[in-house]
């Protein structure tokens, strides 16, 4: 033995290290795994022991010189864990590979499978091929493909035809091989010189094991006993077609080898499964797991070969001892020289199991001779079996690059084989003959353990959440391929798994962003594809082969009759050792990347497609004579909608709802309705499909919302809802994240139902796009009705044809919603849900509001002078109250001040209503008494406009609302004042203390006059703030010509008069559309100067004041050039400016659009002889004045008796035109002359 400073650079100090002490599970890239390097800077070779079911290795026992291995050890034949396989037979460990052993690594590292590793094989397989060069020796292999992993199994076609015709299998095998390689076949019986090795190095092992052991006889009845044993343990290996049950497949299927009991310490870990938590159906149980396939290899390594990454098994006994913690032992017959076969064979062995050294042990006739060590660097150096690593590294490259090349079809089998003594190598594609001798494909035994690895792949990636969107193309390509291996008649369980994750691909809640979308176009499986991407670029083929000559001779050289059906054939094993012979020209196709669409609709007809087959493969394995009538999908189920009101049915049909909704637990205990039994395969995975159908129809019915299609988006909920009825039909428990997803469901219903209500105008185009639907929608149903009478949401999917109970069902829906949310399974998560629900219910229960609130506005226009308030306005006001309170403490409960606002700002309207429903009619018709139930009423709603005040705070918080609110409480107030002054209830009250009333509230509601701000409103508040101070100024101006007495008072009222006049005219003068207006103010203005004169004895005071009032006549000139200007523009027929309209909105209360003809005539009628009445006292005053009249007076005289003159002159029955050019002319002649009296006049 050597010191630790003898050691190699990169060996463990510790022999321990070398194995793992238990297993790791699959795929699980531990601390434990082990990594050496070896080589001679010819070749790198790097190797992890991924798994180990082996012991720590024990030092091998130094076999004394002259031991006769041909008696066999006390412990021969014993169960040794050291040994392994090797150890369980006389004949020790047979080079045979086991059938689908490479399968059985796949399932057990299945996160290696795919993209990480090149090849997955026994080692005897690789071996054997990269001796191919130097070997004359058969070759027949299985290839697979899954990515860019190649699977590579011994395929012993001798041992299957002598199987085929005692069985009656493989006989499709049979006969390819029968019509391409051999018409005659016949097993060769093995020498008795292969046992009697065989025997040796079997007791050669047990001795290394345990020196000590005292020999015992072996009979020539035990060697034959076990050569039958051999067979026998060969032939049971191999599975049957999987055509039968699975449970038989079970029974028959168990290798003998599964007889050896193995230390539970370094048992094989389960295959690796599913988590539930990633929504996953579990796909298999522990039977199917297996399928009889096992990695029954006592280790299990990632070996890296230059850059081929490789996933081998191997049974190799490795012992303790010698210069190094790990070693082999051989033994050799002294007189047979080591060749360059057994050379490769050692150093390939070694490499592969991270051994450094080799313990060679010679004997003679059985008799040991003695040991040699041999370094693993110098077994290519050995006599007579000499070789190059680096040819066998170029080998190893070139037939990985001719593999991958012509191994392009995932879920194929291909066949790698070589006659014996042959130097052509030819690979045929086993699926494809199949299919052309029209056999079937299931007889192929590969095809199950095939499509369950590309399963499980897909399921592997799909966990990959991280990173998933980059593996989307793999995943669907992987799925794809499994799906079209199996029939949906056999296997209904992988097929419905398989298309359930291929509607899971496409993600239903978000546009893929930008870097996802480039890596899922690029997401496809580097180096496979599908059939249908073969076919398609057949023709690319073509070109990819111009280059034939740097490919490889087996491209361009014409190929012999016998060679018309192989794929590929290499001419020459030599040209395998040429460096770079084979370049794998096999390219990424873009035909297998992951379709991405922006489009959501296109995404969620992926999503249902795949459902839909999904749903039949698992309706086709349930097996029960069903009682229902068999559905023709041909046959569309009828969409059914109703025009009616919320009736007592619908009140029913909503209770269910509610109830459905808030059902958590179901007691599911018999089998469904289509024959289901709770918990089977078939159960979880319609679950799966169901809900995953619901949540399609659901973003349909989201995208057709948004693009204003309702009636496509109510068929599209309806069909969601459907499917969530089916769900629950079949479900034992209600999840919370599948409740909360109902309440979106529901929530979206009500939006939708509210938005058919609102567009009522379009309910012919809505109808048309509700009744519509596609065989794939029919074929769904189809099967939800297999579950379901899918009817308990049918009342709030109807489409009907009433506004008011749309608008009931969209407000049920909400609150159906609402509940849930509550509810006790969902009152505890935490979810940005709940506070938009509340905000839909509000909003809602406003919208009732507000349709109550104008059927009874609507009611009230129609009662034509009625007195009483009838039965049904005010029971349509309680409805309209009450939806307004709900509303209002929905929005107070997520403390939205804005939405607050607005309902009180509603509910004031309502009051309002209710005001003007009480106005007193007498028996003539006319308008009565302003009644206390008015004022009751107008005072509530200024009540309920404060209060929207004090919600919102300030006009910072939402400046329109704010405008809206305080503009509906100036116009309250001025309601109220108006209907006081006009109708006072001088009966009830006293003249003082409604003046009083009527001035507080035109006080309080020019206070709410925002004349400051700009905004469209800004002309309609100076309007009104205008008539107010007209109005204040006519009731002033009415007590000082009533009043009696009290001269102070007399004297306050009229000045309060003159103010208010004076602004009046100044905010009608800058408004610019308000002529009549402007001139009544004018006029009454002039008689209020006349009273004042006529209590006046001086006539000088009475002078003054007469031109004081001519002046504020000649203002009235402005008002006539309006008057003018609008009836020029109608006898000319022209339509106002856009900018006319602009500056002259409509508005409430006062405003007219165009020109009251009637009304200038009649201030006409007021205004000429008011005019000429101040003309005549002013000429006659001042043509009587005592004193000598000053040189201005003299002009001023002369002046108005000009204009008196017109004016006696003018003709009564002049155009009403022609008058006020007249008027416009003569009060134009005034105005020079006394404009900055007027002026002053003004400011006073």
């Amino acid at each position: 033995m050597s010191s630790p400073e003898d050691r190699e650079p990169g060996m463990p100090m510790d022999s321990s290290k070398e194995e793992l002490a238990g297993p790791t599970g699959a795929g699980d890239y531990s601390k434990h795994d082990m990594t050496v390097c070896l080589g001679n800077g010819e070749v790198k070779s790097c190797a992890v022991v991924k798994y180990s079911a082996a012991p720590p290795p024990t030092t091998y026992a130094l076999l004394q010189e002259k031991t006769d291995l041909k008696l066999p050890p006390a412990n021969w034949l014993r169960e040794n864990p050291q040994l392994g396989s090797a150890g369980t037979t006389v004949l020790g460990s047979s080079s045979k590979s086991k059938p689908f052993s490479s399968f059985g690594m796949a399932y057990e590292f299945i996160d290696c499978i795919g993209d990480d590793v090149d090849v997955v094989s026994d080692s005897e397989n690789i071996k054997k091929l990269l001796k191919i060069p130097y070997s004359k020796s058969h070759v027949s292999m299985a290839v697979h493909r899954v990515g860019r992993t190649l699977l590579l199994d011994e395929l012993d076609t001798q041992e299957l035809l002598r199987r085929s015709s005692q069985t009656g299998d493989w006989t499709w095998l049979k006969e390819i091989y029968q019509r391409l390689i051999d018409q005659k076949w016949q097993r060769k019986k093995k020498s008795k010189e292969h046992w009697y090795q065989k025997a040796i190095l079997s007791k050669f092992l047990y001795y290394s094991i345990n020196g000590d052991g005292a020999a015992e006889p072996v009979t020539e009845d035990m060697i034959k006993e076990d050569e039958d044993d051999e067979a026998e343990e060969y032939s049971s290996s191999w599975p049957a077609t999987f055509t039968s049950a699975m449970s038989e497949a079970e029974e028959t299927d168990t290798p003998k080898q599964e007889s050896v009991p193995v230390d539970s310490n370094f048992a094989l870990g389960q295959v690796t499964s599913v988590p539930k938590e990633q929504n996953l159906p579990t796909l298999f149980n522990e039977g199917e797991n297996s399928q009889g396939l096992r990695n029954d290899f006592v280790r299990n390594i990632m070996w890296t070969f230059e850059d081929i990454h490789m996933l081998v098994g191997s049974n190799m006994p490795i012992f303790g001892g010698g210069r190094y913690p790990a070693v082999s032992l051989r033994l050799r017959d002294s007189n047979k020289p080591i060749n360059i076969l057994t050379g490769i064979d050692y150093w390939l062995d070694n490499l592969m199991c991270n051994v450094p050294e080799l313990v060679m042990c010679f004997h003679v006739n059985g008799i040991v001779q003695k040991y040699e060590m041999i370094k693993t660097e110098d077994i290519p150096h050995l006599e007579n079996s000499n070789f190059s690593t680096r040819v066998v590294k170029d080998i190893a490259q070139n037939i990985l690059s001719f593999l991958k090349s012509n191994c392009t079809k995932e879920g194929h089998t291909y066949w790698l084989f070589k006659a014996s003594g042959s130097d052509i190598v030819k690979l045929y594609d086993l699926t494809t003959l199949c299919e052309e001798a029209e056999e079937e494909k299931y007889q192929n035994p590969f095809t199950l353990p095939v499509a369950v690895l590309l399963y499980k792949v897909a399921s592997n990636l799909m966990l990959k959440a991280s990173q998933n969107r980059k593996h989307y193309g793999k995943i669907r390509t992987l799925l794809l391929n499994c799906v079209k291996l199996l029939d949906p008649e056999k296997h209904p369980q992988i097929i419905a798994s398989a298309y359930y994750m291929l509607s899971e691909l496409f993600q239903l809640d978000e546009l893929p962003d930008e870097d996802g979308g480039e890596s899922l176009r690029a997401g496809g499986s580097e180096d496979s594809y599908s059939d249908e991407d073969r076919e398609e670029e057949e023709g690319e083929d073509d070109d990819l082969t111009e280059d034939g000559e740097e490919m490889g001779s087996y491209s361009n050289c014409p190929r012999p009759q016998d060679d018309s059906k192989a794929v590929a054939v290499i001419r020459s094993v030599g040209e395998l050792s040429v460096p770079e012979k084979y370049k794998s020209t096999h390219q990424i196709r873009p035909s297998c990347a992951f379709p991405v669409s922006q489009d959501k609709e296109e995404r969620c007809r992926h999503v249902l497609s795949y459902v839909l087959k999904g749903l039949k493969a698992v309706d086709g394995s349930i097996k029960k004579e069903s009682d229902l009538p068999a559905a023709d999908p041909n046959t569309p189920i009828p969409l059914k909608y109703e025009d009616g009101g919320a009736s007592g049915a619908s009140e029913r049909g909503i209770s269910l709802l509610l109830e459905r909704a808030g059902s958590g637990q179901v007691d599911q205990k018999h089998p469904t309705r289509s024959g289901m039994i709770p918990g089977s395969w078939q159960h979880r995975m319609k679950l799966e499909l169901f809900l995953k159908a619901s949540k399609a129809y659901y973003v349909l019915s989201d995208a057709a919302t948004n693009l204003l299609k309702y009636g496509r988006a109510l068929r599209y909920i309806k069909l969601s809802l459907q499917c969530y009825d089916a769900y629950c039909s079949v479900s034992e428990t209600l999840h919370p994240h599948v409740l909360h997803f109902h309440s979106q469901c529901l929530s979206l219903c009500g939006d939708i139902q509210l938005m058919l209500a609102q567009n009522a105008s379009n309910r012919a185009a809505y109808l048309e796009e509700y009744s519509y639907q596609t065989r794939e929608d029919q074929e769904i149903l189809h099967s939800l009705h297999r579950e379901s009478s899918c009817q308990d949401f049918s009342m709030a999917t109807d489409l009907a044809m009433d506004p008011e109970y749309q608008l009931f069902v969209s407000c049920r829906c909400y609150e159906a919603a609402h509940e849930l949310l509550i509810s006790e399974l969902l009152k505890d998560q935490s979810s940005d849900q709940l506070p938009q629900v509340l905000k839909r219910l509000g909003n809602i229960r406003n919208e009732m509001g507000v349709y109550y609130m104008n059927q009874a506005a609507a009611m009230q226009t129609e009662k034509q002078g009625k007195k009483s308030v009838s039965a049904a306005e005010q029971d349509l006001w309680k409805k309209s109250f009450s939806f307004f309170e709900k509303g209002m403490k929905d929005f107070e409960t997520i403390r939205d001040s804005t939405n607050t606002a607005l309902l009180l700002c509603n509910t004031g309207r309502l009051m309002r209503i209710c005001a003007q429903a009480h106005c007193p009619v007498s028996a003539d018709e006319s308008r009565g008494e302003f009644s206390p139930e008015e004022a009751l009423y107008y005072n509530k709603a200024i009540d309920y406009y404060l209060q929207a005040l004090r919600a919102l705070g300030s006009r910072k918080s939402h400046a329109a609302v704010w405008d809206s609110v305080n503009w509906e409480l100036s116009t309250t107030y001025f309601t109220l004042a108006t209907l006081l002054q006009d109708y006072a209830p001088l009966s009830r009250k006293a003249q003082e203390q409604i003046e009083r009333e009527v001035t507080d509230a035109m006080m309080k509601s020019l206070k709410y006059c925002d004349l400051q701000t700009e905004s469209a409103r800004q002309p309609l508040y100076q309007y009104r703030a205008a008539t107010i101070h007209h109005r204040l100024a006519s009731m002033y101006h009415s007590c000082f010509r009533n009043q009696v007495g009290d001269e102070h008072l007399r004297k306050q009222h009229r000045s309060l008069a003159e103010l208010h006049y004076s602004k009046a005219v100044s905010l009608f003068l800058s408004l610019k559309d308000a002529p009549c207006e402007l001139l009544r103010t004018l006029l009454e203005r002039v008689a209020f100067t006349e009273f004042t004169m006529a209590g006046q004895s001086s006539s000088v005071a009475k002078l003054k004041s007469l031109i004081g009032a001519v002046e504020i006549m000649s203002e009235t000139r402005h008002a006539f050039q309006l008057i003018r200007k609008e009836l020029l523009e109608e006898q000319a027929e022209a339509e106002p400016s856009a900018a006319e309209s602009a500056d002259s909105p409509d508005r409430a209360g006062g405003s007219t659009s165009g020109l009251d003809l009637q009304e200038v005539s009649k201030l006409i009628a007021v205004f000429e002889p008011s005019f000429s009445f101040l003309l005549f006292q002013a000429i006659k005053l001042m043509t009587t004045a005592k004193r000598k009249p000053s040189g201005k007076d003299e002009d001023a005289l002369k002046n108005y008796k000009a204009v008196y003159s017109k004016l006696l002159r003018a003709k009564k029955d002049a155009p009403l035109l022609s008058r006020v050019e007249l008027y416009v002319e003569l009060l134009q002649q005034l105005s020079p002359k006394t404009g900055s009296d007027i002026t002053g006049a003004n400011k006073a």
